[in-house]
């Protein structure tokens, strides 16, 4: 008996460019901190890449627009601690992209089975993209400054 062994994705580095004043991500470390398997071919990953620096730079631009006008030519060059060698801003920048991607990976791969059991793995993802979603946000809000939860009184 054969066996199916999905390889669409590359061993080699490919970066995904940025803005210049965002970092840009490299595809296979995004694959590789996602456990993305090559079913997910790497032209749907660096699809759905784009889409999350779309969306994660327009959410932080006031904020890259504030860095720049004090001065800051690169996210690299916000003064912050730094962790494994690189700004922690820069760790969060890359966390919110993975999880973007992560969480629109986990929400257009679930229908790929025709099977009932795939029924039941894409019931089983759903939390995994919110989850994903959820850290996008605290990512986000920690580049921010801000705290990961807003509770008001009613």
């Amino acid at each position: 008996m054969s066996a199916f062994i999905a390889s669409g994705g590359t061993a080699e580095p490919y970066p995904i460019t940025n803005d210049g004043w965002f970092p840009d991500v490299d595809g296979r470390e995004l694959r590789a901190s996602l456990r993305l398997d090559g079913s997910v071919t790497d032209a749907r990953l660096e699809a759905a890449a784009v889409n999350a620096i779309i969306e994660v730079n327009r959410e932080l631009a006031s904020w890259q627009g504030e860095q720049r006008a004090a001065g800051r030519e690169t996210l690299q060059d916000v003064p912050a601690s730094e962790v494994a060698g690189k700004s922690y801003l820069v760790h969060l920048y890359h966390r919110a992209i993975g999880c973007a991607v992560g969480a629109e990976i986990a929400e257009r791969y679930r229908d790929y089975s025709a099977t009932g059991d795939g029924a039941e793995r894409a019931d089983a993802q759903l939390p995994t993209a919110d989850e994903y979603r959820r850290d996008v946000r605290w990512a986000i809000r920690s580049i921010l400054g801000r705290v990961h939860t807003t509770v008001e009184l009613i």
